[in-house]
């Protein structure tokens, strides 16, 4: 199994990166928010998964072994291969996957491309607590005051950014202002986002 790669980046699309590894070109799929932390001409380290097929071999890229794990995990679902999986976490980050799970938040499942209501429904059951609990910042804040950080991503979800940069976004802000109210995790939120564009 190809557990990292570590290399210059030649190429970049909108699904997948090409990285070199000692003078051989590798193919990884990720996420477009994985994608934007790559650079062409830079170096990249991305944790991977190698999935091997009959007629294919197909490596995937994770910025973390948290969200490389997740994927492996949501494999375990029936009804779900690579690419679905890998479209949940294009959509949410582990924590949110979690959280959705937990909550047992069909809508937010189905914000999936490729998931409708049966296998939202589907993905909570056989997931049950195979993910473990959450790990991120913005979630651990939530168990102080709960309202706060969750009222920054559903602002910031509403004024059109996805789930998944608002997550991250979130999380940034509270590790700048730990125990920010929520007009200044919001501002800092927003500063964060705007700077990636």
């Amino acid at each position: 199994m190809i557990s990292v790669v570590h290399g210059e980046v030649l190429m970049l699309s909108t699904e997948a990166a090409v990285i070199d590894v000692n003078g051989i070109g590798l193919r990884v799929l990720a996420t477009s928010a994985t994608l934007a932390t790559l650079t062409v001409g830079r170096e990249a380290f991305l944790h991977t998964a190698l999935v091997v097929r009959e007629d294919s071999l197909t490596l995937f890229g994770f910025v973390d072994l948290d969200e490389r794990e997740t994927f492996e995990v949501l494999q375990g679902v029936s009804g779900v291969g690579p690419r679905i999986a890998l479209a949940v976490l294009a959509v949410h980050t582990p924590d949110l996957l979690r959280r959705a799970v937990h909550n047992q938040d069909a809508a937010a499942l189905q914000r999936v491309s490729g998931i409708g209501k049966k296998g939202a429904q589907r993905l909570i059951l056989e997931l049950g607590t195979k993910l473990g609990p959450v790990r991120g910042s913005c979630q651990a804040s939530a168990s102080a005051t709960p309202v706060g950080s969750s009222d920054v991503v559903e602002a910031l979800v509403g004024l059109g950014w996805p789930e998944r940069d608002a997550q991250l976004a979130c999380d940034e802000a509270q590790a700048q202002f730990p125990g920010g109210d929520v007009p200044t995790l919001l501002r800092a939120s927003l500063q964060v986002l705007g700077s990636r564009r």
